[in-house]
């Protein structure tokens, strides 16, 4: 077991894999970061399946034998995507069992050419969630406007959900205000409040957007210090009356989760967002080359406290700098769901290539 990774899950902090390739399930690679360096999830994205799909041969065989029985297009991604995470629920799956159900999760992301529209959305989230068939696997639904109304939805209809594409604290808290609306209905109806959730927030993407427009002082201290504010708000939402309350009928709270944590700039340490957002009862999810760099030369700081002040002070002096960071955050969004829709369009095309190619 690795020293840094275990004293990161030992600080209350989930470590989880932000990829899935058919070659890390097939080669045992995945097993081993489970066994060695602690990871307890795992997350994907339409940028993810495109890469891995686009730069290997490990789907090729099953390409073609779908398109042989006429699937084509979303349908037929669908399929690869869910075979592949079936595969990685069922080895976080004692992961899951041994935490009650708070870990061992993976994550699965509608179209997001579906983003700005709340009725398929929804749609898809079901029917998705019952074709893997698996409790461990979450629907990822963006937190865009439109999103929040299938956010409610989907957890009321039971259906767990890790919530994409936050960016600012007011994203986040009315994500969270959408899980505890569908948690709350679900009290009202008798039913099961235990439906899991987590909220993803994006921060390597705040540094890249402002690295040339502040100061050597400030530049590359922006996502941090969203990160540790909207940590401030998570702590002061769970802590409130309206969550104690579900608490109290057995509900689950909704995690926060870093995501975006890979380090853009050759210049800084390849594990900057993992070691300044160290936080309990939080998930960190890092691309496979930040996870083996923290595993091989990770140093940790000191977790986060609920205290705020530091990150306030550094987001006044941003401010002072000219950067208007609730106008950058939907920005950030806007610009997060289109490159999404891009990666979909090229995966896509690349599937339907690689199908007439092995007709």
């Amino acid at each position: 077991m690795n020293r840094v990774t275990s004293s990161l899950r030992h600080l209350g902090q989930s470590l989880w894999l932000d990829n899935i390739t058919r070659g890390i399930l097939d080669d045992g690679t995945l097993a081993r970061y489970i066994d060695e360096l602690s990871v307890t999830g795992l997350t994907s994205n339409p940028t993810i399946f495109n890469q891995a799909v686009k730069g290997s041969d490990f789907y090729d065989d099953a390409i073609a034998r779908k398109r042989s029985a006429g699937r084509s297009g979303e349908e037929l991604f669908f399929e690869l995507a869910i075979e592949d995470l079936v595969r990685a629920a069922d080895l976080f799956r004692p992961v899951h069992e041994l935490t009650g159900g708070i870990d061992g999760w993976v994550s699965l992301e509608v179209s997001p050419r579906l983003a700005y529209d709340t009725a398929s959305t929804l749609a898809a989230a079901r029917d998705l969630h019952a074709r893997a068939a698996r409790p461990n696997l979450f629907i990822k639904i963006p937190g865009t406007p439109a999103g929040l109304p299938a956010i409610e939805e989907a957890i009321f209809a039971g259906v767990p959900v890790n919530v994409t594409l936050l960016f600012t604290r007011e994203q986040y808290l009315a994500a969270a205000d959408a899980y505890l609306r569908g948690i709350e209905r679900r009290i009202d109806a008798g039913l099961d409040p235990r439906v899991c959730s987590v909220a993803s927030l994006f921060i390597s993407r705040w540094d890249g957007a402002t690295a040339t427009r502040l100061p050597d002082g400030l530049r590359h201290r922006l996502g941090i210090a969203i990160g540790q504010r909207c940590y401030q708000a998570y702590r002061e939402l769970i802590a409130s009356d309206r969550c104690q309350r579900l608490a109290n009928f057995g509900a689950w709270p909704q995690r926060l989760l870093f995501a975006s944590t890979g380090t853009k700039d050759k210049s800084l340490s390849d594990h900057l967002y993992v070691r300044s957002l160290i936080a309990p009862n939080t998930v960190n999810t890092m691309p496979e080359a930040t996870l083996l760099a923290f595993a091989d030369h990770g140093t940790l700081a000191e977790p986060l406290s609920s205290g705020g002040g530091q990150a306030e002070r550094v987001l006044f002096e941003i401010a002072r700098g000219g950067v208007d960071t609730a106008a950058l955050g939907e920005q950030l969004q806007a610009q997060g769901a289109e490159a999404f829709v891009k990666s979909w369009d090229e995966l896509l095309q690349v599937i339907d290539e690689k199908s007439r190619a092995l007709a």
